[in-house]
């Protein structure tokens, strides 16, 4: 059965406690925005006593097009978000893509996040569950556009076989009809019922796939967040940059960085209601 609540070096995640912000921008870019990024989100976190996981992704691997900026890779990615790590004092997670990578990333990262397209991929849960249980690290696996809630218990399944119990699951939407996304807020007590604490993905739940290039409405996101805390999820997850319109991946769809700090605060207020209600 997974674990619940979660610990995190000191942080508890699961029912009745705060929630959980994992926040960072969409792809390593530079050394330079990402350190501008983490400082930023460490210096609110410390302000505001949140509990922040660091976000960041040295690969996106299932851009639409292949002229489409990827990042750093593997090895110069890592390097820089164990920099990051010994930096800002937080924990920071990645996703990863493929079973060889999830070794290297349990070295470095708290929580190894598995992305929706591949969630369902056996040898990839197996990889991940086994190098997570070896570091004492989280999975956290996003549930698949494609599926419904229910069907994660297979995914859960798969990593409990390796002995992980540590699981996050993460609502980022479900597809409908040619790729509209529309979010179903039941997956967040489907998935809780399977006892693991459950991830709103607030940012990627808004995209709007198509073209070249995937788009967003980013003034959705807080909306979409506040009805996932009302619902009882225990962590929220948002990509976010110092400027989405020049983001090389996923701007349309993240929050500005100068918003952040007010969305955040509001949600941690409504979590805080939230438990006051189903305390007990």
């Amino acid at each position: 059965m997974p674990v619940n609540p979660l610990q995190l070096n000191k942080y508890s995640i699961g029912k009745g406690n705060p929630l959980l912000i994992i926040a960072g921008p969409c792809v390593i870019e530079s050394d330079a925005v990402v350190f501008e990024i983490a400082d930023r989100l460490a210096e609110m976190a410390r302000k505001n006593n949140l509990n922040l996981v660091f976000k960041a992704s040295f690969d996106k691997a299932n851009r639409t097009s292949v002229e489409s900026f990827r990042g750093p890779g593997l090895k110069a990615g890592l390097d820089l978000l164990n920099k990051v790590k010994e930096r800002i004092q937080f924990p920071v997670t990645t996703d990863i893509h493929s079973p060889e990578q999830a070794e290297p990333a349990a070295e470095v990262c708290d929580i190894l996040q598995i992305p929706a397209f591949l969630a369902r991929q056996t040898d990839l849960i197996l990889a991940s569950a086994e190098a997570a249980l070896k570091h004492n690290r989280i999975v956290n696996f996003k549930k698949p556009q494609f599926i419904a809630p229910a069907d994660m218990i297979h995914i859960v399944n798969k990593c409990e076989s390796t002995g992980q119990n540590n699981i996050l699951l993460t609502e980022r939407g479900t597809t409908f009809g040619y790729g509209r996304l529309v979010n179903d807020f039941t997956c967040i007590p489907v998935m809780q019922a399977m006892g693991a604490p459950v991830v709103f993905d607030a940012t990627h739940s808004v995209q709007m796939p198509g073209g070249k290039t995937t788009g967003g409405q980013r003034e959705m996101v807080p909306v979409l967040a506040r009805a996932a805390v009302a619902t009882g999820c225990d962590a929220l997850f948002f990509e976010t940059h110092t400027d989405p319109a020049i983001a090389m991946s996923d701007g349309p769809n993240m929050l500005p960085l100068s918003q952040f700090e007010s969305v955040i605060l509001e949600m941690a207020r409504y979590r805080e209601l939230y438990n006051s209600f189903h305390s007990g």
